[in-house]
């Protein structure tokens, strides 16, 4: 299928048509604040996009309409107006070299703190003052595949709707339960009033990741990258915990430190309930 099918007879917009305007303004923050959407972007993205029923428009080109007719189908299906654009147009919303043609205008998936985490939560992973987006985005597509019930940004975190966190995130943005907090301390603090063990990430930390029980609830608490964990949340946390380097390498980039240790606790979790 086309996407000219969901507009007989229509030219594809253009970069100056003024949907794709309006579209295009979702890639700077305040204008995401203000309309409460922000833009997802590739075929991964799209489809979690439509199976979260997050999505709201979806621009095509003809090019991408005929790789992905399943995502435009299920569009249709959904009732969302697809809008055919030209490459150029495709281009615009794009903030990548080499655009896929497919973008979905999406209602922002952030929620309130406050019911946040489920009764039973396991495992959570808390983002203080992460600014990075592309390492946020891989921190919640690690969370969500290692099962986590939820993902906090707190404090100055980049905001997880930025294009290049959506894309870092593969889809995984549409999965867990994720909330945005100013205050670092709340966040902490409706963890440990969910039951779960606050443990901090940190490179100096005295006690070692497989010097721990990690079958037990946690939220993992991961700092910023040039500076780590604030003195603030290291006196707030339960444990400062280090993945111990065997080799030569001096540290640990905060994408891949979060890999170990939220895969630490989901495997030690799912061992001790027969997973």
């Amino acid at each position: 299928m086309s996407a000219e099918y969901s507009q007989p007879g229509a030219e594809p917009f253009t970069q100056r048509s003024p949907r794709v305007v309006a579209a295009r303004r979702l890639t700077r923050r305040p204008e995401r604040e203000k309309a409460g959407r922000f833009l997802a972007e590739g075929a991964n993205a799209v489809g979690a996009a439509l199976e979260r029923e997050a999505a709201r428009e979806l621009f095509v080109t003809e090019r991408a309409a005929q790789a992905h007719p399943g995502l435009v189908t299920a569009a249709l299906e959904q009732g969302i107006r697809v809008s055919a654009i030209t490459e150029r147009a495709a281009d615009g919303l794009s903030e990548t070299v080499t655009p896929q043609g497919i973008v979905a205008v999406c209602d922002l998936l952030d929620r309130p703190l406050e019911g946040l985490l489920a009764p039973g939560a396991r495992l959570v992973a808390v983002l203080a003052d992460v600014a990075d987006p592309g390492n946020a985005g891989t921190v919640i597509r690690v969370a969500d595949a290692a099962g986590a019930d939820a993902v906090i940004l707190a404090g100055d975190s980049v905001d997880p709707h930025n294009g290049k966190c959506v894309r870092a995130s593969a889809g995984s943005l549409f999965h867990p339960p994720l909330a945005r907090v100013r205050d670092t301390a709340a966040a902490l603090e409706a963890c440990r009033a969910a039951g779960l063990r606050l443990l901090g990430a940190h490179g100096y930390a005295e006690t070692e990741l497989d010097s721990m029980p990690l079958d037990r609830p946690v939220a993992w608490v991961f700092g910023n990258e040039a500076h780590g964990l604030s003195p603030e949340v290291l006196e707030s946390v339960d444990e400062a915990v280090r993945i111990p380097i065997y080799g030569a390498a001096e540290s640990l980039n905060l994408a891949t430190a979060a890999a170990v240790c939220l895969y630490a606790s989901a495997m030690a979790s799912r061992r001790s309930n027969g997973g």
